[in-house]
């Protein structure tokens, strides 16, 4: 695994996978994101953790855990493989874990979820199959 770590984000690079892996952010909202090749190569080791998460944010997002004061913190899980996939993040977890219904409405409603459709609706066609 070839890694890149700035302050408030990481990216990893999975060889064995071939696939690459961005997260960010910590106690308020924390973000856990498949990326691609080209989002790998423009993150450097000076960026902020906002320029990191402006790039990461066009990858398809696979885990999100808000505390925010703005409501109850809760949990969004995208992606059940996201510990297997990525057993490197330090992935935090906040309030209650939304269900698969409610996720699945908010990725086909939110235009920022677009990239994560694709991967729920196979989720979903196959849990019907079953």
């Amino acid at each position: 695994m070839l890694f890149k770590k700035g302050w408030g984000w990481k990216a990893c690079y999975d060889s064995n996978s071939g696939r690459y892996f961005g997260e960010h952010g910590g106690i308020q909202d924390y973000h856990l994101y498949e990326i691609t090749k080209e989002m790998f190569d423009q993150l450097d080791k000076k960026m902020l953790e906002s320029q990191a998460a402006d790039i990461m944010h066009d990858g398809r997002h696979m885990y999100m855990a808000v505390d925010d004061r703005g409501g109850p913190p809760y949990t969004v899980i995208f992606d059940d493989e996201y510990e297997k996939l990525c057993p490197w993040a330090d992935v935090v977890k906040s309030g209650e874990v939304w269900p698969d219904e409610l996720t699945n409405a908010a990725v086909e409603l939110f235009e920022s979820e677009s990239n994560t459709r694709e991967q729920r609706r196979k989720k979903r066609e196959q849990k019907n199959k079953e």
